[in-house]
């Protein structure tokens, strides 16, 4: 469907979580929670919380396009973007954590397809007239921290068995940080905006390879690390179309967003 507005997104997002929910299909699980993410966007919007409110929804409709095209196209057996690709795959699986594959659809969609998203949004403009807005998203997704980690506990009783590995750097599930997703992402944007034509588009190639990479560490574990994900996932509840309907849950709060 054609997706103009916030609320075609939502619309979008309500129809896959559907979908994933009729086939027990665990593509569901980030969908579920981007719903979530873009609710409260919305609602951001709605109160006046960003600068450019207009703005903001558009950048929201052209990022989640991102993600809804390339959905699409791995449904219809096309190729997506090679990290879009990695998650879509690890879904097939069902020895992955609820977790790994939440982490694996932000991974695609925050540090490859939300640097792209902003520079489309911004066109001529320079790119700093973005940079609060993009910014105040953070308060956004702090506000609903608790709440997925909360669901999340409820569908994998052992997920904090992590923290056993808290000390280990090389683990990529361990350091994953949507702070410092995004951060890069900043980063990434402000490198493309100053691309042309071939240029930019093997600049957003060299980004998808390399998070391709990122995707591809985040479920090959070794060791005690390894165990550790097997025991976590002897536990979780392994029907999908329950999994989604846990964290298919919105709780509509205040987001206070600091302009200072």
């Amino acid at each position: 469907m054609a997706t103009a507005t916030i609320d075609d997104i939502i619309t979008s997002l309500e129809n896959i979580i559907a979908e994933c929910t009729a086939t027990n299909n665990r593509l569901g699980y980030f969908a579920a929670l981007y719903l979530k993410v873009t609710k409260s966007v919305k609602d951001g919007i709605a109160s006046g919380q960003f600068q450019d409110g207009p703005r903001m929804e558009q950048l929201d409709v052209v990022f989640a396009s991102r993600y809804l095209t390339a959905y699409d196209q791995w449904k219809k057996h096309q190729q997506p973007t090679a990290s879009w690709a990695v998650a879509f795959e690890q879904a097939e699986k069902s020895s992955v954590l609820v977790l790994q594959h939440l982490l694996l659809g932000m991974n695609a969609h925050i540090n490859l397809d939300l640097g792209i998203a902003a520079v489309e949004v911004c066109g001529q403009q320079p790119i700093a007239t973005l940079q609060q807005d993009f910014d105040d998203i953070n308060s956004i997704i702090s506000a609903l921290t608790n709440q997925v980690l909360f669901e999340l506990g409820q569908v994998s009783p052992l997920l904090s068995l992590l923290g056993l590995h808290a000390t280990n750097y090389n683990s990529a599930l361990i350091q994953f940080s949507i702070s410092n997703a995004r951060d890069g992402a900043w980063c990434f944007a402000e490198d493309l905006i100053q691309k042309q034509g071939d240029d930019y588009t093997q600049c957003i190639a060299q980004r998808d390879s390399t998070i391709k990479q990122l995707a591809q560490s985040l479920v090959h574990a070794t060791g005690f690390m390894r165990l550790t994900i097997w025991l976590i996932h002897l536990f979780e509840w392994k029907r999908p179309s329950a999994i989604i309907q846990a964290l298919n849950v919105y709780e509509k709060r205040k987001i206070v967003v600091n302009k200072a």
